[in-house]
Formats: C-alpha cells, structure tokens, sequence
C-alpha cells in the first residue's frame, strides 16, 4: 500500500493521470490526497474532479480557494472570472453530481504514517493555532459546506476582514478567518495578521510580514505541514514542512510524494505540464 501527496491540480487533468501511471497508482491498493484547488485555470476541470470522484475513497481531496469560488459560481454568489476557465465544467450533464461530491471534501486532514506525523491544508495555518485546533476549525466549515445552506455561507465568504484570530469570534467573521487562513493565506505578520496583497517568493516578503511557517512560536511546528497554494515558493521539502505547489497550470510540474516511514525516505514523483498561464 502507497501513499501519495498531490500539489495544486487546477484542472490540469492530463498531468494527472500521467503522475497516476507513472505512480503505478491503484485504487484497490493505493491512497492519494490532493491539497486542494482541484480546478480552475486549466484546461479540463471536469475531467479532473471525474477522474478523482472515480477513485472513490482512494483520493482524499482538500478544498482550496478556486474550489470554494466554484461552489460560490454554480450558487449564484459569483460570476465567473476573466481568467475561469469552468465553462466545461458548468455546462457539464454531471454537475449536481459533481458539485456533491466537492462540498463533501475536507478542508483540512492529519495522516500518521510510520514515522511522520502530517497536517495537511491547502495554503496555511495561523501562528496560534496548533495541529488539533486546525483539524477542529476546519471541521467547523466542512459542516456548513454540507448543509442546505450553503449559499448564506458563501455569500459572506468573501472579505479580508478580520485579519486575526481571535477565540472570540463568531458567526460570519469566524468561518471567514478560518478559510482564508486554509485556503489562502502565505505570508503573515509576527502576530499572526494575514496578508492577502502579496504572492511573491519568501524573499520578496514585504515589510513586517513574513511567510506563515517561519513566524517564530507557531504551534503547528510540532508536526509536518503539508501545503500547496504557493507556486511562486515552488517545491518546499525541509524538517517540518512540504510545499508542493509546482506551478503545474502555469508550465511547470505536478508534484507528488510517496511517503515512506521517515521523511528521508519519502520520494518525489514529478510529471510536466504543457499548460502554460500567466500567473496571477
């Protein structure tokens, strides 16, 4: 039995089931978890979530930003982007079906496997909250996302405000920090106010923020973060975390990880993708 940790697909589903066979990936045998933004920029969203749904309990998907602004698009709540490219996916015969299986994802995950201990999300954690708390929070969203009523939820969804967590909050503005901070986040201040203005590289953080794995005391350092979202970081393996968001969408690779007992044993399976977007 393998298990395999998948970076960003959006839509990118030839990629996909390239990695898939070069993974010699079974369903009977295997287990792949995807980080999340399953669509969206790429060439065959649908294809992409048919092929995942038909894995059935072999992929273990995360929800990520462009997967929730789909949701928010088939309810309404948006219109679809300059830059979407959904439009095979709207139109397709099998979109209640497939819009039931996204809200079902999770928005966060925690796998124990030899060795490691991983925490799974799509773009980060916030300094305060440790590896319990982000599988507690994320439990909150997933609930709302199956409910009746789900368009109230995303029509709130959407805003940068509040920019911190705090305990207290409630409501609208508590789900609210919670997805932006899984489904979003990449660079934070020492306090653990979120930025959403910025998507350089680490090394063109912008004054007083910083990446959100290097605020120093963050709580989550005492297991490994797995992530995606961030393609302009590239591939991140180092003690803690792993970053793979490889820029598949825009020309460059999917990545994956075969975990092993240890970190040092895990391996790096990698195909590339001809699909090639501005990023942004």
């Amino acid at each position: 039995m393998a298990i395999y940790l998948m970076g960003d697909l959006q839509g990118c589903e030839a990629p996909l089931a390239q990695l898939l066979q070069q993974a010699d990936f079974s369903p009977s045998r295997d287990t792949l978890y995807v980080l999340g933004d399953l669509v969206n920029r790429g060439p065959d969203s649908a294809g992409t979530l048919r092929r995942l749904a038909a894995l059935g309990d072999s992929a273990r998907c995360l929800l990520g930003n462009h997967d929730l602004h789909l949701l928010a698009v088939i309810h309404g709540i948006r219109r679809p982007g300059r830059r979407d490219t959904l439009a095979d996916l709207l139109a397709a015969p099998d979109l209640p079906a497939l819009t039931d299986w996204l809200r079902h994802r999770r928005m966060a995950e925690r796998l124990r496997h030899g060795e490691q201990d991983i925490l799974m999300v799509h773009a980060g954690v916030l300094p305060a909250w440790d590896a319990e708390t982000v599988e507690r929070l994320a439990g909150e969203v997933e609930a709302v996302l199956r409910r009746d009523d789900l368009p109230d939820f995303l029509r709130t969804m959407y805003g940068n405000e509040p920019a911190a967590w705090s305990d207290g909050l409630e409501g609208a503005d508590r789900l609210r920090v919670i997805v932006n901070a899984l489904t979003r986040l990449r660079f934070c201040s020492s306090d653990g106010r979120m930025d959403f203005g910025s998507s350089e590289s680490p090394d063109d953080a912008p004054p007083g923020l910083m990446p959100w794995f290097e605020v120093p005391g963050r709580r989550s350092a005492g297991v490994t973060v797995a992530f995606g979202h961030w393609s302009q970081l590239g591939l991140l393996e180092r003690p803690g975390l792993m970053g793979l968001d490889t820029g598949c969408v825009w020309g460059g690779c999917l990545t994956a990880i075969r975990l092993g007992n240890t970190a040092a044993s895990n391996q790096r399976l990698q195909v590339h993708c001809e699909q090639a977007q501005a990023p942004g």
